[in-house]
Protein backbone atom coordinates (compact mmCIF):
# COMPACT_ATOMS: atom_id res chain seq x y z
CA UNK A 1 0.00 0.00 0.00
CA UNK A 2 0.88 3.34 -0.99
CA UNK A 3 2.76 4.88 2.37
CA UNK A 4 0.76 8.51 1.78
CA UNK A 5 -2.46 6.29 2.02
CA UNK A 6 -1.02 4.57 4.83
CA UNK A 7 0.16 7.53 6.83
CA UNK A 8 -1.35 7.34 10.80
CA UNK A 9 -4.13 9.81 11.67
CA UNK A 10 -2.01 12.08 14.02
CA UNK A 11 -2.27 15.73 14.20
CA UNK A 12 -0.09 18.18 16.37
CA UNK A 13 -0.21 21.18 18.28
CA UNK A 14 2.60 22.66 19.02
CA UNK A 15 3.38 24.44 22.20
CA UNK A 16 5.62 27.13 21.45
CA UNK A 17 5.34 27.27 17.87
CA UNK A 18 7.33 30.60 17.30
CA UNK A 19 7.64 31.70 13.89
CA UNK A 20 7.40 27.69 13.02
CA UNK A 21 10.22 25.79 12.52
CA UNK A 22 9.15 22.57 14.13
CA UNK A 23 5.63 23.12 12.80
CA UNK A 24 7.05 23.55 8.82
CA UNK A 25 9.55 20.21 9.61
CA UNK A 26 6.76 18.18 10.75
CA UNK A 27 4.51 19.34 7.89
CA UNK A 28 7.19 18.58 5.85
CA UNK A 29 7.64 14.84 7.43
CA UNK A 30 3.61 14.20 6.83
CA UNK A 31 2.16 14.76 10.02
CA UNK A 32 -0.67 17.39 10.10
CA UNK A 33 -0.22 20.29 12.20
CA UNK A 34 -3.69 22.09 12.95
CA UNK A 35 -2.24 24.74 15.25
CA UNK A 36 0.82 26.67 17.08
CA UNK A 37 0.39 28.88 20.47
CA UNK A 38 2.77 31.52 21.40
CA UNK A 39 3.31 34.74 23.29
CA UNK A 40 4.66 36.58 20.62
CA UNK A 41 2.05 38.36 18.42
CA UNK A 42 4.57 39.03 16.22
CA UNK A 43 5.37 35.39 14.98
CA UNK A 44 1.79 35.29 13.52
CA UNK A 45 2.61 36.47 10.28
CA UNK A 46 5.11 34.05 9.27
CA UNK A 47 3.78 31.08 11.13
CA UNK A 48 0.55 31.19 9.07
CA UNK A 49 2.22 32.22 6.15
CA UNK A 50 4.37 29.68 5.24
CA UNK A 51 2.28 26.92 7.81
CA UNK A 52 -0.97 27.61 6.59
CA UNK A 53 -1.75 26.49 10.34
CA UNK A 54 -4.07 28.60 12.98
CA UNK A 55 -1.74 31.16 15.06
CA UNK A 56 -3.23 31.55 18.81
CA UNK A 57 -1.60 34.06 20.33
CA UNK A 58 -1.34 33.06 24.25
CA UNK A 59 0.45 32.71 27.26
CA UNK A 60 0.70 29.00 28.20
CA UNK A 61 -0.02 29.75 31.62
CA UNK A 62 -3.86 31.08 31.33
CA UNK A 63 -4.64 28.01 28.99
CA UNK A 64 -5.35 24.50 29.88
CA UNK A 65 -5.32 20.90 27.15
CA UNK A 66 -9.01 21.46 26.69
CA UNK A 67 -8.57 24.57 24.87
CA UNK A 68 -5.61 22.69 23.04
CA UNK A 69 -7.87 19.32 22.12
CA UNK A 70 -10.59 21.60 20.02
CA UNK A 71 -7.46 21.83 17.42
CA UNK A 72 -6.95 17.56 17.49
CA UNK A 73 -10.18 17.25 15.41
CA UNK A 74 -10.86 13.68 14.80
CA UNK A 75 -7.31 12.92 15.38
CA UNK A 76 -6.88 9.01 16.10
CA UNK A 77 -3.40 10.37 17.55
CA UNK A 78 -2.85 13.35 19.63
CA UNK A 79 0.95 15.02 19.41
CA UNK A 80 1.84 17.95 21.75
CA UNK A 81 5.06 19.45 21.31
CA UNK A 82 6.65 22.10 22.46
CA UNK A 83 10.39 23.90 23.04
CA UNK A 84 9.96 26.53 25.60
CA UNK A 85 11.89 29.35 25.77
CA UNK A 86 15.31 27.96 26.67
CA UNK A 87 17.58 31.03 27.49
CA UNK A 88 17.26 30.64 31.52
CA UNK A 89 19.23 27.38 30.42
CA UNK A 90 21.40 28.66 27.70
CA UNK A 91 25.44 28.26 28.26
CA UNK A 92 25.18 31.86 27.22
CA UNK A 93 22.65 33.10 29.56
CA UNK A 94 24.19 35.72 32.30
CA UNK A 95 22.05 34.40 35.64
CA UNK A 96 23.80 32.75 38.24
CA UNK A 97 20.50 30.58 38.82
CA UNK A 98 17.93 29.60 35.70
CA UNK A 99 15.46 29.94 38.82
CA UNK A 100 16.23 33.81 39.03
CA UNK A 101 14.14 33.59 35.18
CA UNK A 102 10.48 33.84 35.46
CA UNK A 103 10.34 31.59 32.28
CA UNK A 104 12.21 28.57 33.76
CA UNK A 105 8.59 27.40 34.86
CA UNK A 106 6.87 27.56 31.27
CA UNK A 107 8.43 23.94 31.13
CA UNK A 108 6.26 23.05 34.43
CA UNK A 109 3.57 24.54 32.22
CA UNK A 110 3.95 22.86 29.50
CA UNK A 111 3.81 19.72 31.74
CA UNK A 112 0.76 20.60 33.66
CA UNK A 113 -0.99 20.88 29.81
CA UNK A 114 0.24 17.33 29.27
CA UNK A 115 -0.90 15.70 32.17
CA UNK A 116 -4.58 16.82 31.75
CA UNK A 117 -5.22 15.56 28.70
CA UNK A 118 -2.43 12.85 28.03
CA UNK A 119 -1.82 13.08 24.33
CA UNK A 120 -0.54 9.77 22.92
CA UNK A 121 2.76 10.95 21.81
CA UNK A 122 4.73 14.26 22.97
CA UNK A 123 7.98 15.98 22.15
CA UNK A 124 10.21 18.13 23.49
CA UNK A 125 13.09 20.02 21.88
CA UNK A 126 15.37 22.49 23.95
CA UNK A 127 18.94 23.74 24.82
CA UNK A 128 21.67 21.01 25.86
CA UNK A 129 22.33 22.28 29.10
CA UNK A 130 18.48 21.39 30.53
CA UNK A 131 19.61 17.64 30.82
CA UNK A 132 20.14 16.81 34.17
CA UNK A 133 18.66 19.82 35.61
CA UNK A 134 15.89 19.07 38.64
CA UNK A 135 12.80 20.52 36.74
CA UNK A 136 13.76 18.48 33.31
CA UNK A 137 14.34 15.35 35.21
CA UNK A 138 10.90 16.00 37.16
CA UNK A 139 9.30 16.34 33.30
CA UNK A 140 10.67 13.20 32.91
CA UNK A 141 9.38 11.28 35.83
CA UNK A 142 5.53 12.52 36.06
CA UNK A 143 5.43 11.55 32.42
CA UNK A 144 7.16 8.06 33.33
CA UNK A 145 4.43 7.64 36.23
CA UNK A 146 1.30 7.81 34.16
CA UNK A 147 2.70 5.38 31.65
CA UNK A 148 4.22 7.38 28.70
CA UNK A 149 7.89 6.07 27.74
CA UNK A 150 10.47 8.47 27.35
CA UNK A 151 13.59 8.37 25.47
CA UNK A 152 16.00 11.06 25.27
CA UNK A 153 19.17 12.73 24.55
CA UNK A 154 21.74 15.56 23.21
CA UNK A 155 21.90 15.57 19.35
CA UNK A 156 24.04 17.29 16.81
CA UNK A 157 22.31 19.23 14.41
CA UNK A 158 24.76 18.99 11.67
CA UNK A 159 23.49 15.19 11.32
CA UNK A 160 20.68 16.03 10.24
CA UNK A 161 21.35 18.08 7.77
CA UNK A 162 21.77 21.72 9.17
CA UNK A 163 25.12 23.64 8.57
CA UNK A 164 26.46 24.18 11.92
CA UNK A 165 27.86 23.50 14.80
CA UNK A 166 24.67 23.29 17.28
CA UNK A 167 23.56 20.60 19.51
CA UNK A 168 19.84 20.10 20.51
CA UNK A 169 18.44 18.07 23.64
CA UNK A 170 15.26 16.37 22.47
CA UNK A 171 12.91 14.24 24.26
CA UNK A 172 9.90 12.03 22.53
CA UNK A 173 7.63 10.32 24.77
CA UNK A 174 4.73 7.88 23.94
CA UNK A 175 1.88 6.46 25.59
CA UNK A 176 1.70 3.29 22.89
CA UNK A 177 5.30 1.90 23.79
CA UNK A 178 8.61 2.47 23.54
CA UNK A 179 9.61 5.33 21.11
CA UNK A 180 13.03 5.51 19.15
CA UNK A 181 15.13 8.33 18.74
CA UNK A 182 15.24 10.00 15.75
CA UNK A 183 18.31 8.37 13.16
CA UNK A 184 21.25 10.64 11.29
CA UNK A 185 20.17 11.72 8.27
CA UNK A 186 23.24 12.63 6.77
CA UNK A 187 27.11 11.97 7.99
CA UNK A 188 28.19 14.52 5.14
CA UNK A 189 27.89 17.80 7.34
CA UNK A 190 26.77 20.77 4.84
CA UNK A 191 29.03 23.39 5.33
CA UNK A 192 28.08 27.38 4.95
CA UNK A 193 29.75 27.38 1.23
CA UNK A 194 27.09 24.59 0.39
CA UNK A 195 24.14 26.81 1.67
CA UNK A 196 24.61 30.22 1.06
CA UNK A 197 27.33 31.09 -1.01
CA UNK A 198 25.16 31.74 -3.92
CA UNK A 199 23.47 34.83 -2.65
CA UNK A 200 24.28 38.04 -3.62
CA UNK A 201 27.26 39.88 -1.92
CA UNK A 202 26.02 42.50 0.07
CA UNK A 203 27.90 46.12 1.73
CA UNK A 204 27.27 46.48 5.02
CA UNK A 205 23.66 48.16 6.08
CA UNK A 206 22.83 46.93 2.85
CA UNK A 207 19.90 45.36 1.64
CA UNK A 208 18.64 43.31 -1.27
CA UNK A 209 16.82 44.78 -4.22
CA UNK A 210 14.76 41.24 -4.75
CA UNK A 211 14.80 40.18 -0.76
CA UNK A 212 13.99 42.16 1.77
CA UNK A 213 15.23 39.80 4.63
CA UNK A 214 18.73 39.36 2.67
CA UNK A 215 19.89 42.36 4.81
CA UNK A 216 22.47 42.90 7.38
CA UNK A 217 23.41 45.65 9.94
CA UNK A 218 25.95 48.51 9.38
CA UNK A 219 29.21 48.19 10.64
CA UNK A 220 30.83 51.53 12.64
CA UNK A 221 34.07 52.31 11.17
CA UNK A 222 36.27 50.52 13.82
CA UNK A 223 34.27 47.30 13.35
CA UNK A 224 34.96 47.68 9.41
CA UNK A 225 38.53 47.39 10.36
CA UNK A 226 38.54 44.80 12.47
CA UNK A 227 36.60 42.35 10.13
CA UNK A 228 38.96 43.22 7.38
CA UNK A 229 41.53 42.02 9.68
CA UNK A 230 39.66 39.47 10.22
CA UNK A 231 40.85 35.61 9.29
CA UNK A 232 37.81 32.75 8.65
CA UNK A 233 38.53 30.86 11.66
CA UNK A 234 40.02 33.21 13.30
CA UNK A 235 39.42 35.74 16.21
CA UNK A 236 40.58 39.14 16.95
CA UNK A 237 43.87 37.63 18.49
CA UNK A 238 44.56 37.65 14.31
CA UNK A 239 44.00 41.66 14.86
CA UNK A 240 47.12 44.22 15.19
CA UNK A 241 47.09 45.62 18.72
CA UNK A 242 45.87 49.06 17.88
CA UNK A 243 42.63 47.51 17.21
CA UNK A 244 41.69 45.68 20.01
CA UNK A 245 38.98 46.79 22.19
CA UNK A 246 41.01 48.05 25.75
CA UNK A 247 39.09 44.35 27.85
CA UNK A 248 40.76 42.52 25.08
CA UNK A 249 43.99 44.14 26.28
CA UNK A 250 44.11 42.61 29.81
CA UNK A 251 44.35 39.07 30.94
CA UNK A 252 40.75 38.93 31.83
CA UNK A 253 39.44 39.51 28.62
CA UNK A 254 41.54 36.33 27.13
CA UNK A 255 38.51 34.23 27.87
CA UNK A 256 36.25 35.66 24.81
CA UNK A 257 37.98 34.10 22.31
CA UNK A 258 34.54 33.25 19.98
CA UNK A 259 33.48 36.17 19.10
CA UNK A 260 34.83 39.01 16.45
CA UNK A 261 35.34 36.54 14.45
CA UNK A 262 34.27 35.70 10.30
CA UNK A 263 32.99 31.81 9.09
CA UNK A 264 34.91 29.41 7.21
CA UNK A 265 33.77 28.27 4.09
CA UNK A 266 33.76 24.79 4.01
CA UNK A 267 32.91 24.52 7.50
CA UNK A 268 29.64 24.45 9.33
CA UNK A 269 28.25 27.95 10.75
CA UNK A 270 28.84 27.98 14.47
CA UNK A 271 25.90 27.81 16.69
CA UNK A 272 23.49 30.75 16.13
CA UNK A 273 21.90 32.92 18.72
CA UNK A 274 19.80 35.63 18.62
CA UNK A 275 22.27 38.29 17.90
CA UNK A 276 23.89 36.50 14.85
CA UNK A 277 23.46 39.77 12.59
CA UNK A 278 26.03 41.15 14.83
CA UNK A 279 29.64 41.00 13.96
CA UNK A 280 30.52 41.56 17.53
CA UNK A 281 28.36 38.98 19.17
CA UNK A 282 29.96 35.62 17.88
CA UNK A 283 31.83 34.47 14.54
CA UNK A 284 29.29 35.47 12.50
CA UNK A 285 31.76 37.49 9.40
CA UNK A 286 30.92 36.28 6.21
CA UNK A 287 33.62 34.24 5.04
CA UNK A 288 35.03 36.98 3.03
CA UNK A 289 32.69 40.26 2.61
CA UNK A 290 33.61 42.78 5.15
CA UNK A 291 30.19 42.27 7.16
CA UNK A 292 28.12 40.17 10.08
CA UNK A 293 25.45 37.74 8.50
CA UNK A 294 22.04 38.66 6.98
CA UNK A 295 18.87 37.45 7.87
CA UNK A 296 18.43 35.33 5.21
CA UNK A 297 21.64 34.14 5.55
CA UNK A 298 20.69 33.00 9.76
CA UNK A 299 17.37 31.65 8.46
CA UNK A 300 19.06 29.41 6.00
CA UNK A 301 21.68 28.33 8.18
CA UNK A 302 19.04 27.37 10.36
CA UNK A 303 17.54 24.76 7.45
CA UNK A 304 14.49 27.63 6.21
CA UNK A 305 13.56 27.20 2.60
CA UNK A 306 14.64 30.43 0.72
CA UNK A 307 11.13 31.28 0.21
CA UNK A 308 10.02 31.23 4.13
CA UNK A 309 8.84 34.54 4.67
CA UNK A 310 9.56 36.12 8.19
CA UNK A 311 7.55 39.53 7.28
CA UNK A 312 4.66 41.08 5.62
CA UNK A 313 4.99 43.00 2.16
CA UNK A 314 5.95 46.20 2.66
CA UNK A 315 7.03 45.75 6.47
CA UNK A 316 10.50 46.57 7.11
CA UNK A 317 12.62 43.87 8.88
CA UNK A 318 13.20 44.72 12.38
CA UNK A 319 16.66 43.48 13.57
CA UNK A 320 16.04 42.35 17.47
CA UNK A 321 12.48 40.90 16.24
CA UNK A 322 14.06 39.06 13.21
CA UNK A 323 16.81 38.52 14.65
CA UNK A 324 15.61 37.04 18.08
CA UNK A 325 13.02 34.62 16.03
CA UNK A 326 15.32 33.07 13.83
CA UNK A 327 17.91 32.17 16.74
CA UNK A 328 15.55 30.84 18.95
CA UNK A 329 13.96 28.96 16.11
CA UNK A 330 14.19 24.69 15.75
CA UNK A 331 16.09 24.46 12.73
CA UNK A 332 13.51 22.00 10.29
CA UNK A 333 15.23 19.71 9.11
CA UNK A 334 15.32 18.81 12.30
CA UNK A 335 11.82 18.42 12.53
CA UNK A 336 11.39 16.55 9.75
CA UNK A 337 13.68 14.26 11.47
CA UNK A 338 11.01 14.25 14.60
CA UNK A 339 8.46 13.93 12.71
CA UNK A 340 9.54 10.88 10.94
CA UNK A 341 10.28 9.29 13.72
CA UNK A 342 6.92 9.91 15.21
CA UNK A 343 5.31 8.57 11.74
CA UNK A 344 7.79 5.79 12.06
CA UNK A 345 6.60 4.81 15.57
CA UNK A 346 3.02 4.86 14.97
CA UNK A 347 2.54 2.56 12.10
CA UNK A 348 4.79 -0.15 13.82
CA UNK A 349 1.98 0.22 16.36
CA UNK A 350 -0.67 0.08 13.97
CA UNK A 351 1.03 -2.84 12.58
CA UNK A 352 1.31 -5.08 15.87
CA UNK A 353 -1.73 -4.08 17.02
Amino acid sequence: MDKLHNRPNAQVFDMFCSIGGLTYGLQRAGISVNAGLDIDGSCRFAYEKNCEATFIEADIREISFADVATYFSDAEYRVLVGCAPCQPFSSHTKLRSYQADARWNLIDEFLRVILEGRPEIVSMENVPQLMGKSIYDKFKRELTDVGYKVSDGVLSCAQFGVPQSRSRLVMLASLLGQIDMPNPTTHSHPTVRQVIGHLEPLEPGQSSATDPLHVCSRLAPINLKRIRASKPGGSWRDWPAELLPNCYKKASGSTYGSVYGRMQWDKPAPTLTTQFYRYGTGRYGHPEQDRALSFREGAILQTFPEEYQFIAPGEKASFSKIGRQIGNAVPPSLGVAIGKTIIDHLRKRKKNA
